[in-house]
This record gives structure tokens, sequence and C-alpha cells, in this order.
């Protein structure tokens, strides 16, 4: 009996805190600013959780019977919440008010259960031995969730199909608590049907998961969505019309295949060709393996080293037949040596020198990917640039996030290194701009590699002159220990979209 009492712990536990890191990551995927959307949904949910433990002592009779009917509410609205939140997203303008209203409501009932179960359990354990077990089950429930979370359930299945699995387990607590507490609850047979049914809805959600999953994504893009997934680090979205390819993450759009090539002309050309004789590169991000392919032109090129965070994206335009097709096989090539890592700690690990290194990342939308704007981080890869050699940015759109792009740009030369901003239009995002660094004075090319569709020797030069309203603007550079930078990007991109 007390084992099955305290299994039940666990998976409360567990399944609370699963159901608001769901909430957190889905957020954090659909509206970025992770910092600022984990922590106002950590304080709403555990909030909520301090309503449900005050609103338990109005809680009287039939205290089993509430249980588990409270479990079977928690069962429900956790287990579904990421397949609502998502259809939310891509039917609705009130994404946020859903998010907090199933935050509030599940961390409510959660709330209510850790009390009744221990007024229900008083008779049978001795106060002090219930309060420290029970404490000590729930918070080993939190632990096993916070590990499983990132290391199994989002790279295996995935954020609906996670919530969906816990809120069986609910439903489960649900059904057999009808059982431990017979005696307490007599004859329940409404009681266990409703477990059953819940448990059937919710494996059946688990069913045709891909199916919600596609049914928002394919009214969120605007075409045919052939590939999503998610990973421990954001979410994959391919889509398809016609020749047309794009790439989304987190639902920012990366690149478009009709168009690519002018933003990964424009990111390795300038740069490289005016490196005579690089023999080592650095790539950062970028785990397209488009920009790869540009730097494979140079036959002196010797070895080209990749450091992206996530193996899925990788491993896709490895081994996709289309992707792999369209990145020219760049990861196959010989000279290419793929690491899966954060780029911050292995350049803060790694000791080797560079000819050129490319700053790939996607835009800084949240405190997680803008540390990699920072002069901590721009200080660090300088260390690992040659003396002659440069390093190119990726730095977001000068035109729609200007104060966003010179704050880049003025961070890159807060680093030390002396600054060449140029900028490129690419159809799929208007007017995109970079950053090149260097230690030595830098000119444009006057050579380029044959084949290029976009880049010549006699435009290569206009891309470094800026009209009126791409001119610098005042901005404070972007620092570790404050991110002005995603604080810029969010505003800006916010007056864009309204």
């Amino acid at each position: 009996m007390s084992i099955a009492l305290f299994l039940s712990v666990f998976l409360i536990a567990a399944c609370g805190l699963i159901y608001e890191l769901i909430a957190g990551t889905l957020a954090s995927y659909l509206l970025g600013d992770t910092v600022f959307q984990f922590s106002t949904i950590i304080g709403c949910y555990l909030f909520a959780m301090g309503i449900g433990s005050y609103l338990s002592r109005f809680l009287g009779r039939g205290l089993v019977a509430r249980f588990v009917s409270i479990e079977l509410m928690v069962a429900v609205v956790g287990g579904f919440s990421s397949s609502l939140l998502f259809l939310a997203f891509a039917y609705t303008e009130a994404f946020r008010l859903v998010l907090y209203v199933v935050v509030i409501l599940v961390g409510t009932l959660v709330g209510l259960e850790i009390p009744l179960l221990l007024r229900i359990l008083k008779e049978r354990i001795q106060f002090r031995e219930l309060v420290s077990q029970v404490l000590t089950f729930d918070y080993l429930g939190a632990l096993g969730a916070s590990l499983l979370f990132p290391i199994l359930l989002v790279p295996k299945l995935g954020l609906v199909r996670s919530a969906l699995l816990f809120g069986i387990f609910n439903a489960g607590v649900a059904l057999w608590s009808t059982w431990l507490f017979r005696e307490q609850i007599g004859s329940a047979p409404m009681l266990r049907a409703g477990s059953v049914v819940a448990i059937v809805l919710l494996g059946g959600g688990m069913v045709f998961a891909d199916r919600i999953s596609s049914a928002a994504d394919n009214n969120l893009y605007a075409d045919e969505v052939i590939f999503s997934r998610n990973t421990p680090y954001q979410r994959i979205v391919l889509t398809k019309w016609k020749d047309d390819l794009r790439l989304f993450l987190n639902s920012h759009l990366q690149f478009s295949s009709r168009d690519e090539y002018r933003y990964h002309e424009a990111l390795v050309h300038p740069g490289l060709a005016a490196v005579p004789g690089a023999r080592h590169v650095l790539v950062m991000g970028g785990g397209d393996g488009l920009a790869v392919r540009e730097i494979l032109k140079y036959p002196s090129v010797e070895s080209v080293t990749l450091v992206d965070l996530d193996p899925e994206m990788t491993h896709l335009f490895t081994t996709h037949p289309v992707l792999s097709a369209l990145n020219e096989h760049s990861f196959s090539n010989p000279r290419v040596h793929v690491i899966n890592a954060d780029a911050f700690r292995w350049l803060d690990t790694n000791t080797s020198q560079y000819e050129f290194i490319v700053a790939d990342f996607p835009d800084p939308t949240s405190y997680a990917l803008g540390k990699l704007f920072t002069t901590a981080f721009y200080r660090l890869a300088a260390k690992h640039l040659s003396a002659n050699g440069l390093m190119v940015v990726q730095s977001t759109s000068p035109l729609f996030a200007r104060q966003s792009y010179w704050c880049i740009v003025d961070t890159v030369k807060q680093a030390g290194l002396r600054t060449y901003p140029y900028h490129v239009y690419v159809p799929s995002f208007g007017e995109w701009g970079y950053v090149i660094g260097s230690f030595a004075p830098y000119e444009p090319p006057r050579h380029l590699p044959a084949g290029l569709r976009f880049l010549s020797t006699s435009n290569v030069g206009e891309l470094f002159v800026f009209p009126v309203d791409m001119q610098p603007v005042p901005a404070e550079p972007n620092r570790l220990n404050d991110q002005v930078l995603v604080r810029y990007y969010e505003q800006e991109w916010k007056d864009v979209a309204h």
C-alpha cells in the first residue's frame, strides 16, 4: 500500500512539472525570449499552485472522490495542453491568453493534489512521517521529470505526445486511487468509468498526435509542411511549394531555396575571397551546410570545422536527399568536420587558429541566442582568428531592425576588432546585414570564385554602401550580463509586425 501511495505522489509531481516545462518550452519556441517566457510561466504556475493549496481547505466531505476528480481534470487539461496551445497559436490571435489560462488552471489543480492527499492519508500514517515522505517523493518526482524532459521526452516523443503521455499517467493515478482508497470511497463506478474514458481519450490523442501537429503547422505556414520535429534546442519545420523549400526554426524563416544563394554568397565571399590562401575555416551555426557549400569553392581551404549545437539539424542536412542536394553534400566532403556543441563552450576549450571565421547564428530572439552576439563571445572568437584573418557575423536586418544591427556592429568593435558593415537584398527577408571583423585593414576582394549566381567583382563593393534609412543609429554594445540586443530586437520586430 505505502509503495503504491508514494509512487502516486512521485507521478503527480512528475506530471505537474512536465506540464509546466512544456508550456515554457512551447512559449519560448513560438514567442522567443526564453528567460521571459520561463520566468513568467514558472511564476504564474507557482502562484496558481498556491491558490490551489488555499482552496483545498474548502473541500470537506468525500475527499477521495474529489481527489480522483481533480486528477482526471489535471489529466485532461494537462494532457491536451500542448495540443491546445499549438492550435491556439495557429488559429487564433489569443495565444498568450490561452497560454496563461492553461498554466493557471493546471497550476491550481496541481496545487489541490498534495494537500488533499495529505488529508486523506493522515489517519493512516503518523503526521511527521507523512509530511516528510510525501514531500520527499514529490521532490523526487520533480527531479525525475526535469531529467526525462530534455533527455528523452522532447527528442523522442515531442511536446504533444509528452503531455498526452503524462496525462495518461495522471488518469492512471486517478483509476488506481479508486482501488487504493476503496474503503473510504466505496463503490465508485462513475469515477472508474471517467478514468477509463480519460485514458482512452488521451491514448487516442497519442495516436493522432501527428495529425494535431500537422493541422497546426499547415495553418501556421503558408506552404505544405513536409517535415517538423521538436529537438531539445528548437522546433524545426520544412515547407515546400513547387520548387521553393523553406526552413523555419522556432517559427522564424531561415532560408528559401529560391534565393538563399544571395544570403550565403554575401555571407562568405566578401570575407573569404579577401584572405588569399586561407586554409582553415571555422563555421559556427550554419547547420544547414549552405555556408560550407560556398566555402568549399576555394581549393586552398584544407579544412572546414562546423560547430552547431543541434545534431538533428546537421543529421537532417546530411541524410535528407533534397536538403543534402541543396548544400551539394557539403557535410559528406572529407574536408568538413562537424561538431555538435555549444559554440561558446567549444571556443573556450579549443585552441585552434583560423584564417576565416563565420558566425551564422539565428537572430537573437532569446537570451540563449543573444549570448552568441556579445562582446564576451566575439573576444573569445577573436582569440582563434589569425593576425590577417577575417570574421563575418550574420547581423539581422539593418532596415527592419536598425538599432539591433548597429548594436551588433558596435559589439564586434568593442571586442577589439575593426568593423566593416555591409548588407544585401534577399527577397525572402528584405535587406539583410553582416559585419566583417578583423585585426588588419580590410578591402573588398578583387577576385571571386567562378560560378557565383549573385556576387561579382563589380557589385561586391556596393554592399558596403548604406542608404540614409540604414545609416548608423546610437546603440549600446551587447554584453553577457546585460543583453540589450535581445530587447532591441524584440521591440523592433514587434513594431514591424504592427
